[in-house]
């Protein structure tokens, strides 16, 4: 059974940016007959952090709406690396390590997308395709159909051609992405290419390829391109880092306490989108939320995201630990164990040590700042050496701002 609000539903909550034609996905997606659909990713890290997922949370929508979802793994193109708004060539990776890659970020998102089910998502590798294709038969077939004057203008290139850079290598990528989509269309009966806002210009040079393959020897491909906001602070800058590191979704990457705290740290102004992706709260309730009270927001959402992502347990007990920190003075805080203190230690290798601060220079910035505290008062000189004397019951409290801490044993 297909459900035929999906269109309203992306609309409503703000997760439908872009269309090649809007009015061809309105029609399919309310006319009751699944449609398939697929997204791409190039595997060129072991794990994905936040804001790596938004497109992930769509496709699950569409998943339970009883559409088809396809997984591209670019195992091919990854071989390339993408180069939106990079002001530099990526670095080349092996193929070992992209299968590796691919490995791991399928369990990763068993979070978000069922692969077991009857309608299980299913994971393609452009690899499969590429690796049999005969360079001049491609060129022949897709080369032709992309004019470079065009190609350069699009903001795809923008860094690469501004920091006079680009390779002919990184050229290609735009034609393999495009060709993915043709192939898929013919292969898997994908009608829909989705991904994030930065790539507009490859999801549209794929409609336009099967334009013009269409034009050329008479098919009847019939693709649509959409695309996801992406999740930008105020300042323009991708979501899905903080100051002390990614916001992973694996376990193994990232304790329970610093991913809550992590989500905590979204600026007011991204909080409804984190609500309207990463859970199935109507709008009306998270407007409400958010106009009645901005903190209290910020908390349902941190517990909504971690016991989506790590599970309920690990959402109680991180929101427990955050409570604790605020009200208790730390009972609960992470746990940082100083093998030998001797003599002393300096205020500033300590809190490099537990990573409440990423250098001694930024440890000096922070303790100038007033924003180290040590035992509940403030630390004012970064000279200041920490002894056994300052420890009660084997423990120190450290705190970094209002929402850092760290519990140091010896």
């Amino acid at each position: 059974m297909v459900d035929t609000n999906l269109f309203n539903t992306l609309k409503e909550r703000g997760l439908l940016y872009q269309t090649t034609d809007e009015e061809a996905l309105k029609k399919m997606l309310e006319s009751g007959n699944p449609i398939a659909l697929y997204e791409g990713t190039d595997p060129t890290m072991d794990s994905l952090h936040i804001g790596h997922c938004v497109p992930f949370c769509i496709l699950r929508r569409f998943q339970q709406a009883g559409h088809k979802v396809y997984l591209l793994m670019g195992g091919a193109t990854a071989c390339i690396g993408d180069p939106t708004g990079k002001s530099e060539m990526r670095q080349l990776m092996s193929k070992e390590q992209i299968q590796d890659n691919i490995e791991k970020i399928k369990n990763s998102l068993k979070i978000f997308l069922d692969f077991d089910g009857e309608n299980k998502v299913e994971i393609v590798n452009n690899a499969d395709w590429f690796s049999g294709l005969e360079y001049i038969d491609f060129m022949r077939k897709v080369g032709v159909h992309f004019n470079v004057n065009t190609m350069l203008t699009n903001e795809i290139y923008a860094n690469r051609i501004k920091e006079g850079g680009l390779t002919f290598f990184e050229m290609g990528y735009m034609l393999m992405q495009a060709y993915d989509f043709v192939h898929l269309n013919e292969a898997k009966g994908c009608t829909l290419e989705w991904g994030g806002a930065d790539q507009w210009g490859n999801i549209v040079a794929g409609v336009e390829l099967a334009r013009k393959l269409n034009f050329a020897d008479g098919g009847k491909r019939e693709v649509v391109g959409a695309t996801n906001p992406l999740l930008l602070t105020p300042e323009g800058k991708k979501m899905g880092k903080t100051e002390k590191g990614a916001i992973w979704i694996d376990k193994d990457k990232i304790s329970a306490y610093d991913f809550y705290q992590g989500i905590y740290q979204t600026p007011d102004a991204c909080v409804e989108m984190m609500f309207a992706l990463f859970t199935d709260l109507p709008m009306n309730e998270i407007k409400q939320l958010i106009e009645t009270d901005i903190v209290l927001a910020k908390k349902r959402l941190c517990y909504e995201i971690t016991k989506f992502v790590r599970g309920e347990e690990d959402a109680i007990k991180a929101q427990s630990m955050s409570e604790n920190l605020f009200t208790h003075g730390g009972d609960d805080a992470p746990v940082y164990e100083l093998k030998e203190i001797g003599d002393g230690i300096n205020i500033c290798e300590l809190l490099v040590l537990t990573k409440l601060c990423s250098s001694k220079s930024d440890a000096r910035r922070m303790i100038e700042g007033g924003g180290i505290t040590m035992k509940g008062e403030r630390v004012t000189s970064f000279n200041l050496m920490v002894t056994k004397e300052d420890f009660e019951d084997n423990s120190l409290l450290l705190k970094k701002g209002k929402k850092s801490f760290i519990k140091v044993k010896i």
